[in-house]
């Protein structure tokens, strides 16, 4: 934190101001001995952030005048950045040619002010978060098979006819929790957890195992459409498939 006498202020000043500011607060902003001033876990905290302000003021000011210009860091899911951010990238790109992009993969809770993260992409409904989310899209869930696995367990018609089978289970890197299969019926969404011989958090090797048979495997239409178009995977329940909205939590608050 820059001493006083950067800012033209006297100590004494600047100390009252401070102390001012932590009632105020209702905190604690500085740890203060007689030979050393530290900032605490809060105030290191609060000084970030509003850096972080001023910086975000400062580029305000900027594009007011001017091109939208500086580097944006997303997170984004890997198999939503592949099938949802990547293909509309060019014409952004396009667009704002002084933009540039920096794109993390990871399904993790993300400290947006901590690690400098402007915005997080991923699907589902947000859960209990003090972040400001904006629905981005609408991924159609469908459930698959390959034709061997539907060949020794049968097809599954309804829900009720899933008795019997066995689902990829995909375990959410955010909450280790294995999700269970999601379904619409009757205007009414319903969960359907089955034996899993195998689990994973990777999407890709979910989708891998659902070629190779494992069981049952449910994913977002545009991650599966190649394998559908090619045979290599089989719908089924397509008419209880479920609809997840794709979350765009921006802002931390």
């Amino acid at each position: 934190m820059p001493p006083p006498r950067i800012w033209g202020f006297s100590r004494p000043v600047s100390t009252a101001a401070i102390k001012a500011l932590e009632v105020s607060l209702g905190a604690r902003l500085l740890h203060r001995t007689t030979r050393h001033v530290r900032p605490t876990a809060e105030g290191s905290l609060y000084y970030q952030r509003c850096v972080s302000i001023l910086a975000a003021l400062e580029e305000a000011n900027r594009s007011a005048g001017g091109s939208i210009s500086g580097t944006i860091r997303v997170d984004v899911a890997g198999n939503l950045a592949r099938t949802l951010l990547l293909p509309a990238l060019p014409q952004f790109l396009a667009r704002y040619p002084d933009i540039t992009l920096q794109i993390g993969e990871s399904e993790r809770d993300v400290d947006l002010v901590r690690e400098g993260v402007d915005c997080v992409i991923r699907g589902g409904h947000l859960p209990d978060s003090e972040m400001i989310c904006r629905p981005l899209a609408g991924l159609q869930e469908i459930t698959c098979a390959s034709p061997t696995y539907l060949a020794r367990y049968g097809t599954p018609h309804t829900i009720e006819g899933l008795t019997g089978h066995v689902m990829i289970g995909f375990v959410s890197s955010r909450t280790q929790r294995t999700l269970p299969l999601s379904f619409t019926q009757d205007g009414r969404q319903s969960e359907v957890s089955l034996p899993c011989r195998l689990l994973t958090s990777d999407a890709d090797v979910g989708a891998e195992a659902a070629r190779l048979g494992f069981g049952l495997y449910q994913a977002p239409l545009p991650r599966l459409e190649a394998d559908l178009a090619s045979g290599a995977l089989t719908e089924v329940l397509a008419d209880f498939s479920s609809c997840a909205a794709a979350a765009l939590p921006a802002l931390s608050q």
